[in-house]
């Protein structure tokens, strides 16, 4: 768009050519115009500004926007003292168990931008791709474990504790853990049996997976799965990240406030740190993977009624509020099954070819 006085400057040089002789068409074309629209802005009615209907229009605003009351409420529940810690995909599922519906986790993720507070508040690695290993699934709780070891600091570098940690797979409960002052493939066969016998585990029932550390390719620890008829399931050698699921646990516990700044004294401490983290985990921590609910609940089958419940919330929202919900609401379906490392599609002969060459 060109303002009036632009107008007034290419109409003045058009009639200066056309005077000296050139045609209207060939003189418009040389400033890349049409003569129908020189012929326009010759009208005098069409030399005051701009006569589009467009431009006399109101903003355009959108009708499920919150409003400032709205925003507000909203920033007040995420700055609050229970979830002041939490990320909205926490904070939301939670809000579903007590009735409650603020705004989508997309939208509080948006007003935690706008308020500049998504900033990460740690130094962290860029994950880096690896080799799985076989795949597995899951479809009830105690047929799949994963376990690992991670170290925990002490005030003597160089010297640390493990913490001994068996998750399972479907219900992502932390199913038994210890912490010691050594790597040891007497002390993971002990604890395994005691989950064993806790948790009712038959013969033929159970697969262990695990990483190639020296505790879990001990003769001690082979003979006690055999022994008891645990299967085991290792990843492939020299890969770093092959236990995800451990890893993802591991990296859940380290990274809450709780975690102790200064290293561990001594192995009591260690293990009342580890006995909340394990209760926090189990009984409060809703996990994205699993629909939101807590390991426990999941390992009792709670979980079912509890999404059937946050399905109806967020339908109640829907038809009280229609204009806001452009498509279904959130699923709130159950997860039935668990794959760990799925198999990939099939690749062709000639998509082989192509990738080695």
């Amino acid at each position: 768009m060109t303002c009036t006085q632009q107008r007034q400057a290419l109409l003045r040089l058009i009639q200066e050519a056309c005077d000296a002789g050139a045609r209207l068409e060939m003189a418009c074309a040389q400033i890349g115009l049409s003569a129908r629209t020189v012929q326009r802005w010759r009208h005098p009615d069409q030399c005051s500004g701009d006569r589009r209907v467009a431009g006399l229009q109101e903003p355009w605003e959108p009708t499920n926007k919150l409003s400032k009351a709205e925003c507000e409420t909203a920033m007040a529940v995420l700055n609050g003292e229970e979830f002041k810690n939490l990320p909205p995909s926490q904070i939301v599922p939670r809000l579903a168990d007590q009735g409650r519906y603020v705004g989508s986790e997309s939208t509080l993720y948006r007003l935690l931008h706008r308020a500049g507070q998504m900033r990460h508040r740690r130094l962290e690695r860029v994950p880096q791709k690896r080799t799985k290993p076989r795949a597995l699934t899951a479809t009830r709780p105690d047929q799949i474990f994963c376990w690992d070891i991670t170290y925990l600091p002490t005030y003597v570098r160089g010297v640390h504790f493990y913490l001994y940690l068996f998750v399972d797979l479907f219900s992502r409960k932390i199913v038994g853990w210890q912490v010691f002052d050594c790597e040891s493939a007497e002390l993971a066969a002990g604890l395994l049996q005691d989950i064993c016998a806790r948790q009712g585990i038959a013969a033929g029932q159970l697969v262990v997976h695990s990483d190639n550390g020296s505790p879990m390719k001990g003769e001690t620890m082979l003979a006690t799965m055999q022994r008891l008829g645990v299967a085991p399931s290792r990843s492939r050698p020299s890969v770093s990240n092959d236990t995800p699921y451990s890893e993802a646990l591991f990296r859940t516990l380290k990274y809450r406030p709780d975690l102790p700044v200064k290293p561990f004294e001594n192995l009591l401490q260690a293990r009342r740190w580890a006995i909340e983290l394990a209760r926090w985990y189990n009984e409060e921590h809703r996990h994205s993977a699993i629909g939101f609910v807590t390991p426990s609940q999941r390992h009792a089958g709670q979980d079912v009624a509890l999404l059937a419940n946050r399905a109806a919330v967020y339908g109640n929202a829907r038809r009280a509020n229609p204009h806001r919900w452009s498509k279904q609401t959130r699923d709130w379906s159950y997860v039935d099954q668990v794959h760990l490392n799925p198999e990939k599609p099939n690749v062709t002969e000639a998509d082989a070819y192509r990738k080695a060459a």
